[in-house]
């Protein structure tokens, strides 16, 4: 099974009424010690080094997120600052004049996307919920 396309289709559920896309680049990775599932090959992928896919789904498994708190989340060598947890599944995240990031989970894994500066991180958390519950909705 190739997870690129859920990358695709992340990409085009964020899109608004004008046809703009508001993620441009996503990742998912399993919630078990953070493999990605998505390949790093792929156009829009977003890059994400092997500790920080540690780290995340090490949060995210132990629904702790007080390090996301402290030390903000890191994803592609950049340090965003937390925003926000709910329900103990979504994480918001913002970089000023770097864009923002949301990652929600499902049993399984973590949908991660990014955000460009300027766009709206409301239509990427659509976006991501989407495929994160179809996810858990496949009982994944």
């Amino acid at each position: 099974m190739s997870w690129d396309s859920y990358i695709e289709n992340l990409v085009g559920q964020s899109k608004d009424s004008s046809g703009q896309a508001h993620v441009d680049s996503v990742s998912i990775i399993g919630i078990d010690g953070g493999g990605k599932w998505t390949s790093d090959g792929h156009a829009q992928s977003l890059s994400i080094e092997p500790a920080e896919c540690a780290a995340i789904a090490s949060s995210f498994k132990s629904k702790d997120f007080t390090n996301f708190q402290s030390s903000g989340v890191r994803i592609g060598n950049q340090k965003y600052q937390f925003l926000r947890e709910e329900d103990k599944k979504l994480v918001l995240a913002k970089k000023k004049d770097c864009g923002a990031i949301t990652m929600q989970a499902s049993k399984t894994a973590i949908v991660i996307a990014h955000i460009p500066e300027g766009c709206q991180q409301g239509n990427g958390n659509k976006a991501v919920g989407v495929i994160a519950e179809y996810l858990e909705n496949l009982n994944m």
